[in-house]
């Protein structure tokens, strides 16, 4: 389970290289940060797993202070919001301070941040902001989907000299797959082709690969072939890989969990056009949010989450095919039954 590779990887980490420290606002808690961090106080001691204040920015400065003086801090956020209180420290410090002296000091952090859509949860709870930090020179920002990629990229963020955001949507938390037992890395700014295809591209951030991947699986019974790309970083940005998809597809559709203007879609879109537009047939499709706030109910998050029946139908307009029965078919059981906003039943709130 992804939880359980989250854990793995601090977990090897932390028992490799006594530097290596977590803290956060609930990180000893018995939720452990949805599980992710359970047991690991009770095996390293307090000194090394420890909660926090409600103090963000303050204590992103002490997590710098103290890897510039050897430690390597996992500090971590159960909500992404949550980093918006300590941008400062994030942006002026840890993302510029190895350029600003020259490479004579590193800020080996890492900062994982938990996106929270569902539940309610609202504006203040539910934000992607990887297109806000991969703004930023300096910053690695990576966005694990699977079990495999969580351990492995974050086993690979966590021994990186520099700052690292790692990403990590919650809807994913409880998805099950194959991890190694023994460690293993897997690079920061290389995409993953999840499911390969002939007819066309989608290069999906976060959580809407998982809803590439069953689009492209309910497009394969009607004969269309769907190559999936898994970005996996927003910085860096992997537009080679997209390329050479779009060279062999000729159509490509971008999928954001964050906000359409000035998304990490606009990025991704503009690399492709500008280095591989000859290859294109049409101009790339974007699907990302609408330029709002979350809402908190659960009927109006139906209008505003872009799910794998909408994205379908999009993606069926771009290359100009009709809808039909069978399609409509095809498109109801991707919307599925049961509430809209909640992924698995048995999740008990509120973090």
């Amino acid at each position: 389970m992804f939880v359980e590779a989250v854990k793995e990887a601090i977990d090897y980490c932390m028992s490799q290289d006594s530097s290596v420290f977590a803290i956060g606002e609930g990180v000893p808690d018995p939720k452990a940060i949805f599980g992710t961090t359970l047991g690991l106080r009770e095996k390293y001691g307090s000194d090394r797993v420890l909660d926090m204040p409600l103090s963000e920015n303050a204590m992103t400065g002490v997590c710098i202070g103290s890897a510039l003086s050897g430690m390597r801090p996992i500090l971590m956020h159960q909500r992404a919001d949550f980093a918006f209180l300590s941008m400062d420290q994030i942006i002026n410090n840890a993302a510029k301070w190895y350029y600003m002296f020259n490479g004579q000091a590193n800020i080996p952090l890492v900062i994982r941040m938990i996106v929270g859509r569902g539940w309610g949860q609202g504006p203040q709870h539910s934000n992607s902001p990887q297109a806000f930090f991969a703004h930023i020179p300096g910053l690695k920002v990576i966005l694990p989907t699977n079990p495999y990629d969580a351990k492995g990229m974050l086993i690979s963020a966590i021994e990186d000299d520099g700052p690292v955001i790692c990403i990590e949507h919650r809807w994913t938390h409880h998805l099950k797959g194959s991890v190694p037992n023994e460690p293993y890395r897997e690079p920061l700014g290389k995409a993953r082709i999840a499911r390969e295809g002939k007819d066309v591209t989608i290069a999906a951030f976060s959580y809407m690969t998982i809803e590439a991947i069953s689009l492209a699986d309910a497009f394969k019974k009607q004969g269309l072939s769907v190559e999936v790309i898994d970005m996996r970083c927003a910085s860096p940005l992997d537009h080679d890989t997209v390329i050479k998809s779009v060279r062999k597809t000729g159509h490509l559709a971008i999928l954001d969990t964050g906000w359409l203007t000035c998304g990490i879609s606009a990025e991704l879109s503009a690399r492709v056009t500008e280095k591989g537009f000859k290859y294109l047939k049409q101009s790339p499709l974007r699907i990302a949010l609408p330029d709002i706030p979350t809402p908190t109910s659960a009927s109006l998050s139906e209008s505003f989450y872009q799910t794998a029946d909408i994205i379908g139908r999009e993606i069926l307009r771009m290359l100009s095919i009709k809808n039909s029965e069978g399609w409509e078919k095809v498109f109801q059981e991707l919307r599925g039954k049961g509430p809209f906003d909640v992924p698995y039943l048995d999740f008990k709130g509120p973090f």
